[in-house]
């Protein structure tokens, strides 16, 4: 049976080398000015260092340009994507078409990932970037199990499936906290703002807690539930699937660093022993859930319910 690429974001260049003995295959990197929801801030130099790493390891590395370009930046990408290219990244992460076209001009031949976090729910639009120039589509968090292999079935593209971490419920490109501690007489300076990542919203009819947090990009408020499905694997496996992705994202380096041995585990022995992994399934569930803050419960998303909006 055929591995899917493992795909980790990392919080530093320093955790490249403990995540690739750890079993990452591939990393998604980038700085908040092109990149949406990035775990870790990577500058020009650190994205050099974070491909050298990678590469003398016989990994991969994307660069993030999916964050919401406004002209000003849009009008920057040929030179960032010019740069990305001679970094030696291998794939851009992308949504807006600006993207693409800057690709066109400045890396014709730079591999293309379509991201744009929500509307990749259809095989037929999956097909229609890939005409584009994307060789990866990024499915929606919000899909079923049995839409993501209908999917992956007509896919004329690679498929990435989010398997463990956060969902974005909504992002804001005003940067809410900051407005509302300014009307109430309080500074809070972006810096600090940047570093606080702990604040919740908290829902107290629904017993829940939302992990909210700013950057470059706006307001960001996130799912009460980390998706975790260690234990439910095997049909994406066989349904090929080409890459699963562990969104580090508001979580410790330590505590991804122990979930991507875990999923490392578990899809070797999926592939290589399925007799072994349905035994064993439980387990990595519980070690999991050890690892987990009091605050972030895990559920499995979509995967076996349907989207309610």
């Amino acid at each position: 049976m055929k591995k899917p690429e493992l795909l980790v974001t990392p919080h530093s260049v320093a955790a490249i080398d403990l995540l690739a003995e750890a079993g990452a295959d591939a990393f998604v990197v980038g700085e908040q000015r092109y990149g949406l929801r990035l775990a870790g801030e990577f500058s020009r130099t650190d994205i050099a260092q974070a491909i050298e790493t990678a590469h003398a390891k016989g990994k991969k590395v994307y660069v993030a340009v999916n964050a919401i370009f406004h002209n000003d930046i849009a009008n920057e990408l040929d030179e960032y994507i010019a740069f990305v290219k001679e970094a030696g990244a291998d794939a851009i992460v992308f949504g807006d078409p600006a993207v693409l076209m800057a690709v066109r001009a400045a890396a014709p031949d730079m591999p293309l990932h379509w991201n744009t976090e929500t509307t990749a729910t259809n095989y037929f639009t999956c097909n229609y970037w890939g005409k584009r120039g994307a060789v990866r589509a990024v499915l929606a968090r919000e899909l079923s199990m049995e839409e993501i292999i209908e999917v992956k079935e007509h896919a004329e593209v690679a498929i990435e499936v989010q398997v463990h971490g956060m969902t974005c419920m909504f992002q804001s490109k005003r940067p809410l906290l900051g407005h509302y501690f300014e009307y109430q007489g309080k500074a809070m300076e972006i810096e600090n703002r940047k570093d606080a990542k702990n604040m919740l919203l908290y829902d107290k009819e629904r017993e829940n807690k939302y992990p909210i947090f700013e950057d470059a990009n706006g307001t960001h408020i996130m799912s009460p539930n980390d998706i975790c499905i260690i234990d439910e694997l095997a049909e994406l496996l066989e349904a090929g699937i080409d890459s699963f992705k562990i969104d580090g994202i508001l979580h410790s380096p330590e505590y991804l660093l122990e979930v991507t041995k875990l999923y490392r585990q578990a899809i070797d022995l999926c592939a290589e022993c399925p007799e072994e992994y349905e035994e064993i399934k439980d387990e990595l569930l519980e070690k999991i859930e050890d690892l987990q803050p009091a605050h972030r419960p895990l559920d499995t998303g979509f995967f076996f319910k349907e989207t309610v909006y």
